[in-house]
Formats: structure tokens, sequence, C-alpha cells
């Protein structure tokens, strides 16, 4: 018999960047365990291929297209969500882009490139899980913010001051978010990937000086993969975790350890 916790179903969630990578993961975790599942995404044909997939674990499941990065699109979509699916009571805020590392330094990176991530990881992340929080505190029915980091918070990667600070203000939004709402029965916790084979690391992943100096480094050695997250996505959205708020989960095979 399964453990009744861990059973989603009556719950939706809300994924933002679930049409690939972890994102994706998440998806397909939450719709097996029985949660209606709506992604957002901001490439339609991603989206459409991303809904097949999650359709084909059974149940109730909806994609969107939407800049987190637009306010008004993410109130837009939200509402829309609700409206299609009733009320959300697990909403992830995972959509995100990387940072480019083309200058020489710090120094000369310029305000567009510090803006077109932190337009996305931060502001759109703020956007979401406002929304979110929102209509959590208006259902009263609790439920889970949750926001996807990177080992860029916790550790340095020179030229990739844009993309820390936007991962390292998340998971302090994150905790200042779990004292706020807790006793309105929503809690918000951050999971925070090591390697992950996405799209986003794909050329990081398969470039073979790269490759050589950190999988050694991998105490698993290997990178992770998608899959590895649908676990505690699901802990996170079920009633198993409702004593559990304002936490980091580090999920990186042992690599900041080592």
């Amino acid at each position: 018999m399964a453990y009744k916790p861990f059973d989603l179903t009556g719950k939706t969630a809300l994924i933002t960047g679930g049409n690939s990578g972890i994102g994706l993961g998440f998806a397909e975790a939450l719709a097996q365990a029985g949660a209606t599942v709506c992604i957002w995404g901001t490439n339609a044909g991603k989206n459409e291929a991303a809904l097949k997939q999650i359709l084909s674990h059974g149940g109730k499941a909806l994609a969107l297209k939407c800049d987190v990065g637009d306010e008004e699109q993410v109130e837009t979509r939200f509402a829309e969500t609700v409206a299609k699916l009733g009320p959300v009571h697990a909403c992830f805020a995972n959509a995100g882009v990387s940072g480019r590392a083309e200058v020489k330094s710090f120094t000369d990176m310029s305000t567009e490139e510090w803006k077109r991530v932190t337009r996305v990881n931060l502001d759109g992340a703020f956007y979401t899980l406002r929304a979110a929080a929102r209509h959590m505190a208006g259902h009263k029915l609790g439920g889970a913010l949750v926001g996807t980091a990177s080992l860029a918070a916790i550790s340095g990667q020179p030229r990739g001051e844009h993309y820390a600070a936007t991962k390292g203000g998340l998971i302090s939004m994150i905790r200042a978010l779990a004292v706020e709402f807790a006793r309105q029965g929503i809690r918000a916790n951050a999971i925070l990937p090591g390697w992950i084979e996405t799209a986003m690391t794909e050329k990081a992943l398969n470039w073979d000086r790269f490759r050589d100096k950190v999988l050694p480094r991998v105490p698993m050695r290997r990178w992770g993969q998608p899959a590895d997250f649908g676990a505690i996505a699901v802990y996170i959205m079920s009633d198993a975790s409702s004593y559990h708020t304002g936490d980091t989960f580090l999920i990186d095979g042992g690599y900041s350890l080592f």
C-alpha cells in the first residue's frame, strides 16, 4: 500500500519553465502522484510536447505560454490557470535563463546582460511567487511555494555574478516567505540543483575540458537528471512535508561536499 500523505489526488501544481529539464522532471512526478499539473513556458512547441508527455501518466494537465519576466502576463496566466484548473496548491518558480560569460571580467558586463538575467530569474520569480502567495492566502487551503536555485548561490563563478545574485536572492526570498506565511499553512522551500543534464547545461557538460575537470568532483560520478528531482517535488507538495518549511534542498550528487 502506498504511503497516503504522498497521494496528490485532488491537488493542483503550477510549474514555470515546466516544458523541459528540471521543471518537466517536477511535472511528470507530480502527475504520477495524482496531481493536476499546469506548466508555463515561452516556447509553444516545447509546451505541446511536454504536455503530451505529462498526460501520458494519466490525469489532467494544462500548458500555457508565459514569459515570467512580464508582470502582466504572469497575472493573466495565473488567473487563467485557476479558472481552468481550480485552486493552486503548489507553485514551483522554476523558469530561468543562464548568464552569458562572454566578457573577460565582471567589470565589462553590460547593464543589458545584467537585466536580461535578473528580469527572468529574480523578477520573474517575484511575480510568480507573489501571485501564488496572494492566491493561497485567499483560498485558505495552505500550499507550497518552491524556488529553483543553483549551486551558483553558494559558490563563486567568475563572470557569473548576475546569475549568482538571482539564485542567492531567490533563496533569501523563499526564507522570508516561509516565515511570513507559516501561520496560513503556506510552506516555502528552495531546491538547489548541482550539475544536471538539461538544455541549459548541454554545451558545458559536453565540453571535454569542462567534463574532465568537473565530473571527477562529483562523488556519484554522473551528471544529475531531471528525473532526480521528481521525489523532492512530490514530497514538498505533499502532506508529508506539512511541518517542513524554510529549507534549501541541495541535490548535487555530493559535488559541494568534495
